[in-house]
């Protein structure tokens, strides 16, 4: 963990703060600092410096990567849209073995373009970081990374180029804390959608489930106060953002540990009251800890899209044990049905792993029942892939890579034609849509429905970031094909 600063930080911070709230000033020291000398470095070389932040992995990691863009933007740094920038930030993903595989890949290229310009910066950051192994390899592989830090001090970019920039090394900065008890707010951010952010309201995760690196690597489970996370939101609907999606690894378990308790479902009713948010989503709720008043409130709350994603990951009992997950086939399908009873409409989608160890044809086969009778509108499925640290990696009973293929491909046939049944009974209806961005033809339109689905219509740019109803006059199965209503 680095604790040095200068005596004029020291000086300049405010040390009767706690140091959450100390923390900020500490960082927004090192952006003044850094503006300074990116500036003079741009002056020097008769352009702005830019950069580029390449986003593996999930929602959080996509949330993470925006405070690192608007980071580097308070520096002085303009984006560039490829990986030819002054400045390169590989945030990283590792819950899958070729997620590591690719990153890795991508940094030799790296590599290759930093020997053309020898003042360009490499970072690494994300859940690769906090394995050490990986980081054994960048020291010994990748010496011409620059800095590498990981997933609890994201906050500290600045000070870590700082660093870098004023104590030059031929090694990486290495930065990588094991936990972390205080959550860092009010640093900058730079959302990649004007009109719609994620907002994180807790980061790690407690549950343990046996093919899960997670919490080896996002740490214990910590909610932000109810105050700084309302904060945020409000920030956000002063500035035009109308839908917001709450983050977390288990976003059921919120509240745990404040000094005052407070549930998800009360959560998501005072961020229903902010003025100007129109729609709100989660990601991602756990099916053990989904509660009762979680589902009303979904129900009742007008703000709150009819849609609950719920991971199953398998749907043998015998399984789900052997994965830590703490409920049944049965536990499960009684879940969907009560959802489906007490949200009419509402839309569930879900995460499957095929092939985890001892996978026996009759447990796959109890898998496909479970999607046939969900009714899914969208599903997520994995090939299971072992991760260095956690307990199925040790398992017996590996799934050999031709039996593993052949489930894989009998589950997306049958998730497939129940997806398509499902999402075909709306067709001919309209919908409210918001739409998000030109596809790559230029000529139409794509937008979100309530229930997650997108749906592709021919429209004009005025329409950017509105919600608007739309005909969907043809499905496709995991979308529609639509026309303004």
């Amino acid at each position: 963990m680095l604790n040095s600063c200068s005596e004029e930080l020291l000086n300049s911070i405010d040390i009767s703060l706690p140091a959450p709230e100390r923390e900020p000033q500490r960082q927004y020291y090192f952006i003044k600092k850094l503006k300074e000398m990116v500036a003079l470095k741009a002056e020097n070389a008769g352009r702005s410096l830019t950069y580029h932040v390449e986003t593996f992995g999930c929602q959080m990691n996509a949330k993470d990567s925006e405070k690192l863009a608007g980071i580097l933007q308070s520096i002085g740094y303009v984006e560039n849209e490829s990986e030819k920038a002054d400045f390169v930030i590989y945030n990283t993903c590792t819950v899958r073995e070729n997620a590591n595989t690719k990153v890795y890949g991508r940094i030799g290229y790296l590599g290759s373009l930093k020997s053309k310009n020898p003042d360009m910066m490499i970072a690494m950051c994300g859940c690769m970081s906090q394995e050490k192994h990986v980081i054994e390899k960048i020291k010994k592989n990748y010496r011409f990374v620059d800095i590498v830090f990981g997933t609890h001090n994201i906050y500290m970019l600045a000070e870590l180029i700082y660093l870098k920039l004023t104590e030059p090394s031929d090694k990486p900065l290495i930065s990588v804390f094991d936990s972390a008890s205080e959550i860092v707010e009010e640093l900058p951010s730079e959302l990649k959608y004007g009109f719609k952010a994620g907002v994180n309201i807790m980061y790690g995760c407690n549950n343990f489930c046996s093919y899960c690196i997670v919490p080896y690597v996002r740490g214990r489970e910590r909610s932000r106060r109810p105050e700084d996370i309302v904060k945020e939101v409000e920030t956000l609907a002063e500035n035009g953002v109308i839908e917001v999606m709450l983050l977390g690894q288990n976003v059921n378990s919120y509240g745990k540990g404040l000094d005052k308790e407070v549930t998800f479902a009360e959560l998501l009713r005072e961020v229903s009251k902010v003025e100007g948010i129109k729609r709100i989503r989660f990601m991602t709720p756990h099916p053990k800890d989904l509660s009762d008043s979680l589902i009303e409130e979904i129900a009742v709350n007008p703000k709150l899209c009819k849609h609950v994603h719920l991971p199953l990951q398998s749907g043998s009992t015998e399984i789900l044990k052997k994965m830590n997950r703490h409920y049944s086939k049965d536990d499960y399908l009684r879940l969907v049905e009560k959802i489906k009873r007490k949200i009419p409409g509402a839309a569930i989608t879900t995460d499957i792993i095929v092939g985890f160890p001892g996978e026996t044809e009759e447990d796959f086969e109890e898998t496909v029942d479970v999607v046939k009778k969900s009714g899914f509108t969208s599903a997520y499925t994995f090939q299971y892939s072992p991760r260095r640290g956690t307990p199925a990696a040790e398992m017996p009973g590996q799934i050999s890579e031709e039996v593993l293929k052949s489930r894989f491909e009998r589950l997306l046939e049958a998730v497939h034609q129940v997806t398509a049944e499902i999402t075909a009974l709306e067709t001919g209806s309209v919908k409210a849509v918001l739409v998000e961005e030109f596809n790559t033809d230029k000529q139409t339109l794509t937008g979100r429905l309530d229930n997650n689905l997108l749906v592709h219509f021919e429209g004009g740019e005025n329409l950017l970031g509105k919600i608007v109803n739309v005909k969907l006059d043809e499905c496709k199965g995991f979308y529609y094909i639509g026309s303004l209503a």
